[in-house]
């Protein structure tokens, strides 16, 4: 085997570059992501807030490029809580043999219970629970948790901080467009990030300055077509090649240069008598 290729967790992901580039072979292993949407003022709120409600409930969350923070600047905040909330509460849970269902479970009950204990921890640490998905109450089988949103989150909680792989939305308040860049740029993830907004000058400004390998602009989750490669940064990603387009092919592929030359005396070769016309 000459390379690996893996996506998972970050620490997984760690391991497996660790252990395989130390036996020389070539690695590509995508790790875990902490995505973020920024939310403007001058942004067009229930576009940004349908958006949101998709990225971040759609496959239960349970996608490395779902939306997982919306941070809200300045007089945004409590108009996209509201809006997303409402789009929450009116999504159709239940089994993927229903076509009505508009979201399933969670892939294991150890995941639910996960997901369930984080709603809980960002509710002690002083969060505020706006919709609660652990109130969800389905029939027959299923490892069931309900699109959350939790308002008024901070850096530090954990919450915030880690990958929870599921129908959970953070918001976290900014006063300033700065404030939501560095907040990003902070974050040992760097996956994907969005930026909803009317400003062309805010969308350039957050395209140059945010450290992320991937960028939305009114696009919440920014995966390129197969052409482009995917992959984030920092924590996201472990090695020097990303997937899909030239890098992936190139990370399946061993070059070999070819040199040489044909002299026309060349010692033991065949000449080559052609016939002439009269």
């Amino acid at each position: 085997m000459a390379a690996v290729s893996f996506v998972g967790s970050t620490p997984v992901a760690s391991y497996v570059h660790a252990r395989a580039t130390a036996r020389g072979k070539r690695v590509q292993a995508l790790g875990g992501a902490k995505n973020h949407a920024v939310v403007m003022p001058g942004a067009d709120l229930d576009y940004a807030a349908d958006q949101l409600a998709a990225a971040g409930f759609g496959s239960a969350g349970q996608r490395c490029m779902a939306i997982s923070v919306a941070v809200t600047v300045g007089d945004a905040g409590d108009a996209v809580v509201e809006k997303v909330a409402q789009r929450a509460r009116g999504i159709k849970v239940g089994p993927g043999l229903d076509p009505a269902s508009e979201m399933g479970p969670v892939v294991t009950p150890q995941a639910r219970d996960r997901i369930v204990d984080y709603i809980g921890q960002g509710a002690a640490a002083g969060a505020q629970v706006t919709v609660d998905g652990r109130e969800l109450e389905l029939d027959g089988g299923g490892f069931w948790v309900g699109p959350t949103v939790i308002d008024r989150v901070e850096p530090e909680m954990s919450v915030y901080r880690d990958e929870i792989f599921g129908p959970v939305l953070s918001v976290v308040r900014s006063d300033s467009l700065d404030e939501a860049i560095e907040l990003i740029n902070r974050n040992s993830y760097a996956n994907g990030a969005a930026i909803f907004t009317g400003s062309g000058h805010e969308a350039r400004r957050f395209q140059r300055e945010v450290e992320v390998g991937m960028i939305g602009i009114n696009v919440p989750i920014p995966v390129p077509m197969a052409f482009y490669s995917f992959g984030g940064w920092k924590d996201s990603l472990f090695g020097d090649h990303h997937i899909h387009g030239p890098e992936g092919v190139r990370f399946y592929t061993r070059g070999k240069a070819i040199t040489g030359r044909w002299p026309a005396s060349n010692a033991g070769g065949s000449s080559m008598h052609f016939p002439t016309s009269s």
